[in-house]
């Protein structure tokens, strides 16, 4: 039998701590898994505020609440181009129990018009959380590009939000942006693929982008890109195969996450050993997990371009110390 408005309303609210951790549990489990397909995005989770639950119920006049509202749990997959949107779609189909895809971005008709291209995937979240009835908890993953997501962060706020119909003029000019959205990502994807032409730069920027994915597994702290691109510069003469290194640097993590997540804390940018003495500097920085692995795995070649390069010597030794191994 259908839940009522205020039984579904009053089952929310006792669920929704299970149904943030299970949503939690996914956003890292997917980013693990995307940061192992070499895909650069931004993965973000939420369970829908109660208030937000009530509004809709009643706004959308739904007969049985509890199911029609499958976006209780959220996840947003924003990548940095359109090409990357199908390879993670893929991961997510790979990972995931799908239950439904929403893919409008090819759908014939209405071409003539501007329109938001929507790419929502309905799945079962990871854990094996279910409610009272025993029907696993799902969430609705959205996928977007970068640009997309400013156009539609910013058009739900004005069109969506107020309360009242936006003037006309207002609507037409927020949808005649995807039109410079379209173009935004067209010409991202085409710089993407001319970069792609010159291996060395290529090799820098994808070691740069497995090492930043895991590294947002544990902290989502800003760091130095200068500072980064110098580092990475460096180390990528440690290693031979940049698309083997993925799966070898993620597994690394895997492996060793309690004892890197540890030495984030205890010197990483909150860290009283970072504010007292200013050191530790790479310990704040994604490049440090390329460090750990090849102080792990290749010591001698790791010092050997070290002391080659023109970074200070005390930055290898720092990490070494962090990681407990002898130089």
């Amino acid at each position: 039998m259908p839940l009522s408005v205020d039984e579904a309303f009053q089952r929310y609210q006792r669920e929704r701590p299970r149904i943030i951790e299970a949503v939690e549990a996914t956003k890292i489990y997917l980013e693990e898994h995307i940061a192992r397909r070499g895909i650069t995005c931004e993965v973000t989770a939420r369970a829908k505020e109660i208030s937000s639950f009530h509004t809709k119920v009643y706004r959308k006049g739904y007969t049985d609440p509890w199911k029609q509202i499958t976006d209780k749990a959220g996840v947003r997959v924003v990548v940095s181009h359109r090409g990357l949107l199908d390879p993670a779609l893929d991961v997510i189909r790979g990972c995931l129990d799908v239950v439904e895809v929403q893919d409008d971005r090819h759908t014939p008709g209405h071409e003539d018009r501007l329109r938001y291209p929507r790419l929502h995937v309905q799945a079962v979240m990871v854990g094996k959380e279910a409610d009272p009835d025993g029907t696993p908890y799902e969430c609705e993953i959205q996928l977007r590009t970068e640009a997309v997501d400013l156009w539609s962060r910013m058009s739900h706020k004005l069109l969506y939000k107020p309360g009242v119909a936006p003037p006309a003029d207002v609507s037409r000019s927020l949808y005649r942006l995807i039109a410079l959205v379209e173009l935004f990502d067209l010409e991202v994807e085409r710089g993407v693929e001319a970069m792609a032409q010159y291996p060395e730069l290529a090799r820098s920027n994808q070691l740069l982008d497995v090492a930043e994915q895991v590294y947002r597994t544990f902290t989502d702290h800003p760091y130095s890109t200068d500072l980064s691109h110098d580092v990475i510069d460096l180390l990528s003469r440690t290693i031979d195969d940049a698309d083997a290194y993925r799966e070898q640097l993620t597994q690394f993590a895997e492996r060793f996450r309690s004892r890197i997540q540890r030495a984030y804390i205890d010197y990483g940018p909150n860290s009283a050993h970072f504010l007292k003495h200013g050191r530790y500097l790479l310990a704040s920085q994604p490049e440090s997990l390329i460090i750990f692995e090849r102080l792990s795995n290749a010591r001698f070649r790791l010092q050997s371009a070290w002391y080659a390069g023109e970074l200070p010597d005390t930055m290898l030794t720092d990490m070494a110390q962090i990681w407990g191994v002898a130089l």
